[in-house]
């Protein structure tokens, strides 16, 4: 048994405080050799949104769990899971998406050690998780009266700037845009609606205008380096609006598609004297919870006009899909668009496909959100995935995302490779990467 003077306790290696998406090493010591314990880890998000996972480990022989290799034996996941108590988190509140709203606050995981047999708390620590570098500015500003927020990383630039587009709710992506200036750009992420006092529901046309200002807006801060032309990072129906940039705005060099749509989505896309239909849908009478195939088919008779000029586009482009994306048939639109762009003697992109990934591709760690309320639809709907594989393909696009960028807002020139098709094994899941170079 474990001595009276022998104290149980938590360490998050190296340091209780880190990034959002960053990993952290979990030890507890102290125990009574192979002893079993439940580690459960709970936060609240920006909501009061309650999100928990839990575990079954026996301690060595030196009464320690390391979840660098110690195996859960139960619950929440199974196996050696170094991050299994972050990534494999689940809202109480049923279809809820994790929020944060505000990086300059920080996400606080606890995680406690329970007594395997009696229940009785035996240790607990908290793992602060940061969403921005005390070396990253932030300010809040005005585009065509709508809110915008600009991270910028407060040492000698220049720096690759970005455009952030999220639309989901139509607020701003203040996590990923804060990880990514915290990794040397410069990050642009706006609101269109939904947000703060803005209009709560979807607007009856998107205005291209309005992005067009945002990115002159970041190409002419002096921080940006000049002459590069600059990325945009899209999810979902921002995927559309990111496409739409790339192929009538001047001077994007760089293109992130995550589990979006070839066709304009949603309303109407207006630019100037220009006027894209959005992409027919046809929902159950019933109320159909996946809504993927609701979606008509973009390269179809009726609805080639919704379709985005994407040969007009010099930019590079990165399309990641999720196989089980229950939200858009994103594995049709990207073969279609990467098919539009080599009809036309284009090999300016490549496509990562990642089976058994659902819809909402995030930053690392973020929990899984396998179901949700859809706000065009008005109901909950299925978003696809399952965590695990999920949370691997969240990891590996991330590092994806940041190498793609880097390397393509650049001054040199970018020069491709012989078109190919290669696969590659990561961990347990396989991601499936062609490209048009």
């Amino acid at each position: 048994m474990r001595s009276s003077s022998q104290q149980v306790r938590v360490r998050f290696l190296p340091s209780p405080r880190c990034f959002f998406d960053e990993p952290v090493h979990v030890q507890v010591d102290g125990l009574s050799p192979h002893q079993k314990v439940e580690l459960r880890s709970i936060l609240w998000d920006d909501k009061g949104v309650i999100f928990r996972a839990s575990s079954v480990y026996k301690a060595d022989a030196t009464g320690q769990v390391d979840l660098y290799r110690s195996p859960s034996l139960d619950c929440s996941y199974t196996g050696v899971e170094p991050m299994g108590l972050f990534w494999a988190m689940a809202p109480e509140t049923p279809h809820s998406k994790m929020l944060k709203n505000n990086v300059l606050g920080s996400i606080m995981v606890n995680i406690d050690v329970l007594h395997g047999d009696t229940g009785e708390l035996l240790a607990t620590a908290t793992n602060e998780r940061r969403g921005k570098e005390d070396t990253v500015g932030l300010e809040r500003s005005k585009n065509s009266g709508r809110p915008i927020l600009i991270m910028i990383k407060l040492c000698q630039g220049p720096f690759p700037g970005v455009l952030d587009v999220y639309i989901l709710g139509g607020g701003l992506s203040e996590v990923r845009a804060s990880l990514l200036a915290n990794k040397g750009f410069v990050v642009l992420t706006l609101a269109y609606y939904g947000y703060q006092d803005m209009p709560r529901n979807v607007p009856k046309h998107f205005d291209l205008e309005y992005f067009e200002e945002a990115i002159t807006f970041l190409r002419r801060q002096p921080q940006v380096s000049p002459g590069i032309g600059i990325g945009i990072l899209s999810i979902s129906k921002s995927g559309d609006l990111a496409l739409s940039m790339a192929s009538f705005l001047s001077g994007i060099s760089a293109t992130v598609w995550i589990n979006g749509c070839n066709a304009n989505m949603m309303t109407p896309l207006h630019y100037k004297n220009l006027v894209i239909p959005p992409l027919n849908i046809t929902l159950c009478p019933s109320g159909h919870l996946d809504v993927r195939d609701t979606i008509q088919d973009p390269d179809t008779e009726g609805n080639r006009g919704s379709l985005i000029l994407l040969e007009r586009s010099s930019s590079r482009f990165l399309f990641a899909v999720s196989e089980d994306d229950r939200n858009w048939n994103s594995c049709l639109f990207a073969q279609q668009a990467a098919a539009r762009l080599r009809h036309h003697g284009k090999e300016n992109f490549e496509v990562v496909t990642y089976p058994r990934a659902g819809h909402f591709l995030e930053v690392p760690y973020i929990p899984h959100c396998p179901s949700g309320f859809h706000s065009a639809v008005g109901k909950v709907v299925e978003f696809g995935g399952e965590a695990k594989a999920h949370h691997e393909a969240q990891l590996d696009l991330w590092r994806r995302v940041k190498e793609f960028f880097r390397k393509h807002l650049k001054g040199s020139s970018n020069t491709g490779q012989k078109a190919g098709c290669n696969t590659k094994r990561m961990a347990t899941f396989q991601v499936d990467v062609w490209t048009g170079v």
